[in-house]
């Protein structure tokens, strides 16, 4: 007779508490039966806590439940998820307590099954549970498996490790521990009717669903799955609740356990901070302390009446830079998420810097304009370093063990316990500002992709720069935006420079996983705005806006010999690039303000740099005369120069009245988006007109008046200069070798005609902008030219178009089906097409970089993590590096050109002692030795690394 108390429900046999379900590192096992009954108690306060009103009334509609049903079933469901532990794989992984379960002859295993290598407990919870469910009356079809409600729950069920199995055949389903021997028979199936039979009674879960889940529903649930088992696992949790040493698991038993279980549920919940925020403001004055400029003004006049007549969906707004994009986002997002009765927002931006800046902003509005549980993350690779500034502050990569959770308001919300810092759960928090990539991982067949599209489902969803990604991100967007619109999360779209077919693209894609299918022929308005329903087929007419700020742009197209390499002692050539530079910065050396030179390649900025040094020696007498920033640099110094950038260029209090001194930053593409800086000249070297327009938005941003500018800029507040270095000339018809794949050539050469043909008098800004965006994209632009240009533009065209192709042929063969096709079949989350790589999907396709440490071998012979010989590189020790340590490891790497590492010889593996945090994979140790003038040098494989003030080069 199998060991346990009086007989439950099932009639056939007593429960086994010697069954085990947790026991590494507690002081006692701990059974089975009660983790199910923890999970499916925290589940029910997620269920009442987390889950919005409408996403209850979805599920319950489509099990054709009533809501305390289907409250009931779900909870059941999410108990049942370790029902697979009852097998002889699981439980002999704890000898000691196996044995005597394995020695009662009630259990039978198969030869060997005890040490089945690739046995796995929650695949076996997928194959046992599909006949328990047909048993207690679920709807059940052979003939059609994918669309079976008790495989359905069965394979969600088998999911909550963050992948999910292929669909069962029937024969296999039929006899599971046939083709499953891992699961063994006699009294292990008994066991697993048992727990299903109590689990089934205490939940009252004896309703029977009449249907199935939709995807974005089943994504949902399953994702609520993996959370309560993650929260009822802490041990904290456990500990307090193991029973004691004579609990048999009697009915009555069970039954204190489960109050106890509920009664503990809530506490749980709310210290991982997973509440919901509300969206408590609607009027603009609420949220923030100005008046709305005109954009957000026309924002505030006719959006309502919009989302109250058609529901809530999608907002696209399109201005130029220093427009109030943001806060005209954060007002529509207030009014969306009041509409769909949101639990909060997660603000993607394209890169770290933006997404750091943009922190501090979200959490302001959230202060004002939000109540409730306001826990705010910062999510990106290095948000962990965030929760070692000693303010509070924290953030987590979606990725890795995060370190970190933001308060919104100190005096407002508490302090977080820390559970939203783990692997893989900082898009679970109500708010979130963060890079791009930790919400498309959604729609990757990544491990636990279902937390990302849970975390995502019931928050307004706001893209800054929507127009930076290419193809490859471009299309994962494009099916994230399918899901989001199956889940009818609201989502805000935000761009400076939007061609209408990438519109259109991101707009079609939110409206058909709402079930809209006839394209929505938008066409942007610049300035402007237009919405999206996702309850009906309403598209709006794109609203055109007045702008605050009407101006002409005065472009100065100076065709140019590249010589942008040179160096600094070589003769300076008349028509090129460094001597029209020369004559373009002479007014700032010579009468004060300031001017930005955006560079096309890292190499370019840093000699630019130098020879920009080299011709005005007046500039580099003054302090901060010529700044140098781009992405080479080690990340503290990188963010040092930065914020001396935001102090020397950004907004002062109250405008400065006076001139500014002299000063020239010498940039990359860094410089593009969300930094908020001012200049009264913009010089660029040629690039795409999108990028071209983005920049010159840096020219003249703030209004100074006449005092505030130097003379030789006075009087033209409302016409910034924008002066374009165009190397494509008669004798250099296509782009510098130098600049590689930066830019398509093709782009390149429709925008140098452009602004040959159009730019001269002037680029009207706002009217202009879409029209000239378009313009470069259009198919008729090469009946332009004629002869062997129009026969190479032709060439090039075919080259870009074929590139875009191939990347989004990519994404779509990489990522994870529309909503529409899973069909019931939730392996197709988790497939991989064969040669797909976990790196290949984590990384975005073309970004060929590597990360490098410099470490300064000193004359003493200590090894430091700073030249100046002040930090001594780190040793660690068992337990890896301490936070601090790892804080000043992670803070000094530099990304480089991942071609720079390859074709050499291994480099020095990194430092056992170190251990394996995530920032520390594959990172490259370089050992620097002294080559004077304040230059570190370092071999590796065929280039020599050079550290110095200019940051990394290589030769």
């Amino acid at each position: 007779m199998l060991k346990g108390g009086e007989a439950g429900v099932s009639g056939c046999c007593v429960l086994d508490v010697r069954l085990w379900g947790k026991e590494s590192g507690l002081p006692r096992s701990y059974p089975v039966v009660c983790h199910l009954l923890d999970t499916s108690a925290v589940f029910q306060e997620l269920w009442d806590v987390v889950v919005g009103d409408e996403t209850k009334s979805a599920v319950a509609g489509a099990l054709g439940l009533r809501l305390a049903e289907s409250r009931s079933v779900v909870s059941f469901w999410a108990g049942l998820h370790d029902i697979g532990k009852i097998s002889p794989p699981f439980q002999a992984q704890a000898p000691l307590l196996y044995g005597p379960v394995r020695d009662d002859p009630a259990y039978v295993s198969a030869p060997g099954a005890e040490g089945e290598s690739d046995f796995r407990h929650e695949r076996a919870s997928h194959w046992s549970l599909y006949s328990l469910l047909v048993e207690a009356g679920y709807p059940n079809d052979e003939r059609l498996m994918h669309r079976s409600v008790s495989h359905q729950v069965a394979q969600l069920l088998g999911g909550h490790h963050g992948v999910f199995g292929a669909v069962l055949k029937a024969k296999q389903a039929r006899r599971a521990s046939d083709y499953n021997p891992g699961l063994g028979q006699g009294g292990w199936a008994e066991q697993r009717q048992v727990h299903f039979a109590e689990l089934r009674r205490v939940t009252g879960a004896y309703a029977v669903p009449r249907g199935g889940l939709p995807a974005g529903l089943a994504v949902v649930v399953a994702g609520l799955v993996v959370v309560a088992d993650w929260l009822a696992s802490q041990a904290s949790v456990i500990e307090p609740r193991i029973p004691g040493l004579g609990w048999a698991g009697t009915m009555a038993e069970i039954d204190a356990h489960w109050q106890g279980a509920v009664k503990v549920a809530p506490g749980v919940v709310k210290t991982a901070r997973l509440g919901r925020a509300k969206f408590s403001a609607r009027e603009f004055g609420a949220m923030f302390p100005f008046t709305p400029n005109s954009l957000q003004r026309d924002l505030v006049e006719h959006l309502p009446a919009m989302i109250d007549e058609h529901g809530p969906g999608l907002v696209l707004v399109t201005a130029p830079t220093g427009d109030g994009k943001t806060e005209a986002a954060l007002f529509a997002a207030a009014l969306l998420g009041h509409a769909a009765g949101a639990r909060g927002l997660y603000f993607a931006l394209p890169t770290m810097g933006t997404a750091d800046a943009m922190l501090r902003r979200v959490e302001a509005f959230a202060a004002r304009a939000l109540s409730g549980e306001r826990a705010l993350m910062l999510l990106h690779s290095m948000a962990w370093l965030s929760s070692l500034d000693g303010d509070g502050s924290a953030g987590v990569s979606d990725d890795q063990a995060g370190k970190g959770v933001i308060s919104a308001g100190r005096g407002t919300v508490v302090e977080a316990e820390g559970w939203l810092r783990g692997s893989k759960r900082g898009l679970l928090a109500p708010l979130g500002v963060g890079t791009i990539d930790q919400a498309l991982g959604a729609v990757l067949p990544l491990r636990y992709n279902v937390l990302r599209l849970l975390g995502l489902s019931d928050k307004v969803f706001v893209v800054d720069e929507a127009h930076a990604y290419g193809p490859w991100m471009h299309q994962l967007l494009v099916r994230l935006l399918e899901w989001l619109g199956e889940m009818r999360a609201p989502v805000v779209l935000l761009s400076a420079t939007l061609t209408g077919r990438t519109a259109g693209s991101l707009v079609d894609a939110y409206r058909r996983g709402a079930g809209i299918v006839e394209p929505s022929g938008v066409v942007p308005r610049y300035p402007g705005w237009l919405f999206a329903s996702a309850a009906s087929e309403v598209v709006s007419a794109a609203r055109g806006t007045r702008t605050d700020r009407v101006r002409t742009l005065r472009v100065s197209h100076r065709p140019v010999t590249w010589d942008a390499l040179e160096s600094v002692g070589a003769p300076v050539l008349e028509g090129g690039r460094r001597s029209v530079l020369r004559e373009v910065l002479a007014p700032v050396a010579a009468g004060g303000g300031t001017a930005l030179v955006c560079c096309t390649t890292v190499a370019e900025a840093q000699q630019t740099y130098r020879d920009v040094r080299a011709a005005f020696p007046e500039l580099v007498a003054s302090p901060g005369g010529v700044r140098l920033l781009h992405s080479r640099y080690p990340a503290d110094e990188r963010a040092r120069i930065t914020a001396e950038c935001a102090g020397a260029y950004g907004k002062s209090e109250g405008g400065p009245v006076s001139v500014r001194p002299a000063s020239v930053l010498v940039a990359t593409q860094v410089v593009e988006q969300s930094l908020d800086f001012d200049f009264d000249l913009v010089v660029s070297d040629l690039a795409p007109i999108a990028q071209l327009l983005q920049r010159a938005g840096r020219g003249r941003r703030h209004r100074r008046g006449p005092l505030g500018r130097p003379a030789w800029a006075a009087g033209a507040e409302d016409e910034p200069v924008l002066v374009v270095l165009d190397p494509l000339t008669a004798e250099a018809p296509g782009p510098p070798r130098s600049w590689g794949e930066v830019y398509d050539a093709g782009l390149l050469v429709r925008t140098s005609r452009i602004l040959q043909e159009r730019a001269s008098g002037g680029i009207a800004v706002p009217d202009d902008v879409q029209r000239l965006v378009d313009d470069v994209y259009e198919e008729e632009f090469v009946d332009r030219l004629e002869g062997a240009a129009r026969e190479e533009l032709v060439r090039l065209d075919e080259e870009r178009l074929a590139g875009e192709a191939a990347e989004r042929h990519l994404a779509v063969w990489t990522s994870v089906c529309s909503p529409v096709d899973v069909k019931g079949d939730l392996s197709k989350l988790s497939a991989r097409e064969v040669g797909v790589t976990q790196d290949l999907l984590t990384t975005r396709l073309g970004a060929d970089t590597g990360r490098v440490l410099c470490l300064y071998q000193q004359a003493n012979g200590v090894t430091t993590l700073d030249p100046q010989g002040t930090v001594e590189a780190p040793s660690g020790g068992r337990w890896g590096l301490r936070p601090a340590e790892l804080a000043d490891v992670a803070r000094r790497v530099a990304p480089v050109p991942g071609r720079w590492l390859r074709g050499g010889e291994p480099g020095p593996s990194v430092p056992q002692g170190w251990g394996t945090h995530p920032s520390l994979r594959d990172l490259v140790l370089l050992y620097m030795v002294p080559a004077g003038e304040g230059i570190w040098v370092c071999q590796f494989g065929r280039f020599t690394f050079s550290m110095s003030g200019v940051g990394l080069e290589v030769q």
